[in-house]
């Protein structure tokens, strides 16, 4: 498995998102643990989570209780795995909202301690700033999160160039990555993947397939994605990341899935070699 910098650890160049685990239209969770544990098996030691994953009827947290039982129910070992939590985002039936204040960011970083069953989360990371907290009293509360030992590397989603740069200013060598969307259809954040790499912060793209997985999605944007996948015998999903692990070094995908083969499917995407005039082709 080739690997990828996450602040002071080396991480699976490809993660697992685990957010469609618990969507309203879940799978089963003997599905979503064979999920989880396929992942594992391919070698993925970096899944992605957030207390806000949860279904409409069920309040936060559902997502990392099916993270956490999955790691306690695999038959081989998870030393080297690290699970990146998220807070931030509140849950109200189906209405998101944001809270950004530090006293929130604490009891959300205790609850999920707790459900996912460690003294320190692996990656915590500031989920969507909210606008009516100023960014850096919303940073300074993640900061203090690490200096009381219950993160043990911080991380930021969403978040624009400026952002960026207050988070790196306050939270220092504390801040390892940053979740922004990136995929072919959206390319909005392609200065931040810049900023990532000359900071030297891990860019983990949320929705990296975009949409893919709908043949009715394909279209005109992903035409030369699926003239390379033909070419190579290969999914236009695998494809899209490893264009997407060739774009930067500090590009680390996390694709959800909800079914074994999908993950499987993701992870073999690290060894495709991609030409590059089939890069050129992929980033017009």
């Amino acid at each position: 498995m080739q690997t990828r910098r996450l602040g002071d650890a080396q991480v699976s160049a490809i993660g697992l998102g685990a957010m469609p685990l618990t969507t309203d239209r879940r799978p089963d969770e003997a599905q979503a643990l064979r999920t989880v544990h396929a992942a594992l098996d391919a070698g993925v030691t970096l899944v992605d989570t957030a207390d806000a994953y949860t279904p409409a009827e069920r309040g936060p947290g559902m997502n990392e209780e099916v993270v956490a039982k999955a790691l306690a129910s695999y038959s081989g070992s998870t030393d080297g795995v690290i699970v990146a939590t998220k807070g931030g985002h509140t849950r109200d039936g189906a209405d998101w909202g944001l809270n950004g204040r530090p006293d929130y960011l604490r009891s959300a970083c205790e609850a999920s301690l707790r459900r996912l069953g460690v003294e320190a989360i692996g990656l915590y990371q500031h989920h969507r700033p909210d606008p009516d907290v100023p960014y850096e009293e919303t940073m300074g509360g993640l900061k203090d999160l690490y200096d009381a030992g219950l993160i043990q590397r911080a991380g930021i989603s969403n978040a624009d160039l400026d952002q960026i740069r207050i988070a790196a200013e306050i939270l220092g060598a504390a801040l390892v990555s940053v979740q922004n969307e990136f995929s072919p259809k959206f390319r909005s954040s392609e200065p931040e993947i810049g900023v990532c790499a000359e900071l030297g912060l891990a860019f983990l793209p949320w929705s990296p397939l975009g949409g893919m997985r709908e043949a009715k999605e394909l279209g005109e944007k992903y035409a030369a994605f699926a003239d390379v996948a033909r070419a190579h015998g290969v999914s236009p999903q695998q494809v899209c990341l490893a264009w997407e692990l060739a774009l930067s070094d500090a590009m680390i995908p996390i694709p959800g899935a909800s079914r074994e083969e999908s993950i499987r499917d993701s992870v073999a995407a690290i060894e495709l070699q991609l030409t590059d005039d089939e890069l050129a082709a992929l980033s017009q």
